[in-house]
């Protein structure tokens, strides 16, 4: 069942969604589930209500509620070079960044904690795309507040940036679930290895690869890529992660 939510941050309001299972009173395990680059949309809610279903209360936040309200954007016609989705893409894009995201987390965090249905003494979290490096960095920046996080499809989670996301490995706990794109210039052989590296000399127990044949975007069914075998497959090993940490 999804719901519309607002809520309230210190510089505005901001649209969120979250899915209960349709069956039980709850209270459930509480995740949250960042959304990928091409934003709040149809195929977003159908994974909400999968996980949701599987027995977990899901928080669907808009990343870019900055923005304000925006029409649908289509990711195939942006990369093709249309002028007025590539438009709409920067708007969407510069409305965010690796500070707001986590001052977002800490308040979606503390809302978990409010709400009756959900259990959110420790939470699980999951990203697509752009997501998987905020579900990355919202382990290692709330440590004692996520059990458990996991990244697809992601990008630029070990970087030679200063805030690059494999730089807070020292300070998670959570259990990691990895899982590159192939063929992904922005998370490679080379940052896949050194963010292996960080987590194994930090002592985080995650489980970091490239899942060959999969490309960038394999997950959500309205993708020009989306991978049937391998979206099944993270559904998989995502609840089997949750259940085993937040059950």
């Amino acid at each position: 069942m999804k719901t519309d939510v607002t809520i309230t941050m210190p510089d505005g309001d901001s649209r969120a969604f979250f899915f209960t299972p349709d069956s039980g009173d709850g209270p459930w395990p509480a995740t949250i589930l960042y959304m990928d680059a091409p934003a709040i949309r149809p195929a977003m809610f159908e994974m909400g209500e999968r996980l949701a279903q599987a027995g977990f209360y899901v928080l669907l936040p808009d990343v870019f509620w900055r923005a304000g309200p925006y029409p649908p954007l289509d990711i195939v016609k942006a990369r093709a070079g249309d002028p007025e989705m590539g438009a709409l893409f920067a708007k969407l894009r510069a409305s965010t960044d690796a500070e707001k995201q986590m001052a977002d987390t800490r308040v979606y965090l503390d809302w978990l904690t409010t709400q009756p249905k959900a259990k959110a003494g420790k939470v699980g979290v999951t990203g697509y795309c752009m997501g998987g490096g905020i579900a990355l960095r919202a382990a290692g920046t709330f440590p004692d507040r996520i059990a458990a996080a996991a990244s697809f499809h992601g990008g630029n989670m070990a970087t030679d940036a200063e805030d690059s996301p494999h730089r807070l490995a020292p300070r998670i706990t959570a259990r990691l679930l990895i899982a590159g794109a192939d063929e992904d210039r922005s998370f490679d052989a080379a940052q896949c290895e050194r963010l292996d590296a960080a987590l194994k000399a930090a002592g985080v127990d995650a489980e970091v690869s490239i899942w060959q044949g999969a490309k960038h975007g394999w997950v959500p069914t309205d993708m020009p890529v989306y991978n049937k075998d391998a979206a099944e497959r993270h559904w998989v090993e995502l609840v089997a992660l949750f259940d085993e940490t937040l059950k």
